[in-house]
């Protein structure tokens, strides 16, 4: 392009001059000036091109250099030996490249709460005021654990300790107020660990063609040792001891935890499969449909076989119902074949309850649980709990929540007759989650329990105490 242009901005510039030429006028001086420029520059862009053409023969031999080694780096990257003839920084590389891929899908999560409660002598079975500090940790792991094209496995470990009893309270039919204890019968001075869940999980994306899925669906089997909670009844806000609601009421359905119909271990573990189908047509919208199968009884702790297991059934899904903000809505049923009534006795129990929680907005968000027992002698045959969680942006701390929650525990007939009780315990908790750091919560906590075993003249249960939770 340069050559195509200096022809014709030479001929443009000298036109005039070779037309006073050939007129036999004298050059103007601003054209002489001009003339004298041209014949100047094209000197030194003669030299400039000489200079270059010396410069070629030895810039091309390194250029062909750097173009080697760029190939072999490649062609050692490609490949996962490691070899003395390989460049340096292959051979450091490598090393650090296969950290990063065993590390890559890795999740761990630990957390280290403690809690400290106390009671008037009105709210206890003794004559004195009580006060009771405890703590638990909890240390999670989830890795990748084998792949077949799109089929992806994954291995979660979950240890658990803790020492410390909660407080001795008059009975009620709300059970604990404090649902982070975790403490073994030999009391509080024997501090253990226990590998509370270990489960395999397989992901299958569905359906299938010709080996590959070819929709957003897909297939959960999951078989270990598992927290059925943590697959059903879940809830946004109403589901997490250490960080919102602490009485057992609010932290899963009553009629299967505080009731008992959950079974499992002592602390609430048990081995079991589960199959879940679900679809995501995006990320706003989604189903669940999902099928537990638990040990139940003494197989919960690994003492026996697994006749009479407990059965979990769960229909879920995500939908922006609430003026477009999202929210969860599940039912479930259950049946436990080794279940207890009011009296201790075996039974086989038997029910449905639902869970849900809805964003109400920016900073709103509510809760409800409903449970209803269909078969056995239970305390507690029908459950109410429902609340909200206030977000602190109003006030410029979005990450304080301000949660407060009631429950409505019904009594079942057999059990009033048996007791000559009223039919209804009210439950209310208040709290304040203050976040100190990214990693420290500091909640007060306020419990008060009505008419406690729903009788009449019995005084309220009260509870308040403190709650940190230092998480990772």
């Amino acid at each position: 392009m340069r050559r195509t242009l200096h022809p014709l901005l030479g001929a443009a510039l000298l036109g005039p001059v070779l037309a006073c030429a050939q007129a036999a006028l004298p050059l103007p001086p601003e054209l002489r000036h001009l003339l004298q420029r041209m014949e100047r520059l094209e000197r030194e862009n003669q030299q400039l091109r000489e200079r270059l053409d010396a410069l070629a023969p030895a810039t091309d031999p390194r250029l062909q250099a750097l173009e080697d080694a760029r190939q072999q780096t490649d062609k050692a990257l490609a490949t996962e030996r490691l070899s003395e003839q390989e460049p340096e920084l292959v051979t450091g590389l490598k090393p650090v490249e296969r950290q990063i891929e065993a590390l890559e899908g890795v999740s761990v999560a630990a957390s280290l709460t403690g809690v400290l409660q106390r009671a008037p002598a009105r709210s206890r079975d003794g004559s004195s005021a009580q006060s009771r500090l405890n703590y638990r940790g909890d240390v999670s792991v989830g890795v990748p654990a084998g792949r077949l094209n799109d089929i992806e496995g994954r291995l979660f470990v979950h240890v658990r300790l803790g020492q410390g009893e909660g407080l001795t309270l008059r009975d009620s039919l709300a059970g604990g107020t404090n649902a982070i204890v975790f403490q073994t019968q030999a009391g509080a001075s024997d501090a253990f660990a226990s590998l509370a869940q270990a489960w395999y999980q397989l992901t299958v994306p569905l359906p299938r063609e010709h080996g590959q899925a070819q929709d957003r669906e897909q297939l959960e089997i999951t078989v270990g040792k598992m927290d059925p909670f943590l697959f059903f009844d879940q809830n946004a806000i109403a589901d997490d001891e250490t960080a919102r609601f602490q009485n057992k009421v609010f932290v899963h359905n009553p009629l299967l935890d505080a009731g008992g119909d959950i079974g499992g271990d002592a602390y609430g573990f048990a081995p079991g499969l589960r199959l879940a189908y679900g679809a995501s047509p995006d990320r706003a919208t989604g189903w669940n449909a999902s099928l537990g199968v638990f040990a139940a009884g003494e197989a919960a702790g690994f003492g026996r076989g697994l006749g009479r297991p407990l059965l979990l059934a769960q229909l879920d899904t995500s939908r922006r119902l609430w003026g477009g903000l999202p929210g969860n809505y599940r039912v479930y049923a259950w049946r436990n074949g080794q279940a207890s009534d009011h009296e201790g006795r075996p039974a086989a129990h038997g029910g449905w309850g639902a869970s849900l929680d809805q964003r109400l907005g920016n900073d709103w968000t509510g809760f409800l649980r409903y449970g209803h027992q269909l078969k056995g002698s239970p305390r507690v045959d029908r459950a109410l709990t429902l609340g909200l969680e206030l977000d602190g942006r109003r006030w410029g701390r979005s990450a304080d929540g301000l949660g407060l929650a009631a429950a409505w525990l019904h009594a079942a007939q057999s059990w009033r007759q048996a007791q000559t009780s009223g039919a209804q315990e009210q439950v209310c908790e208040l709290f304040y989650r203050y976040q100190l750091n990214d990693k420290v919560q500091i909640t007060p906590d306020l419990q008060w329990i009505r008419r406690p075993l729903a009788q009449a003249g019995s005084p309220s249960i009260r509870v308040w105490g403190v709650r940190a939770r230092v998480g990772l």
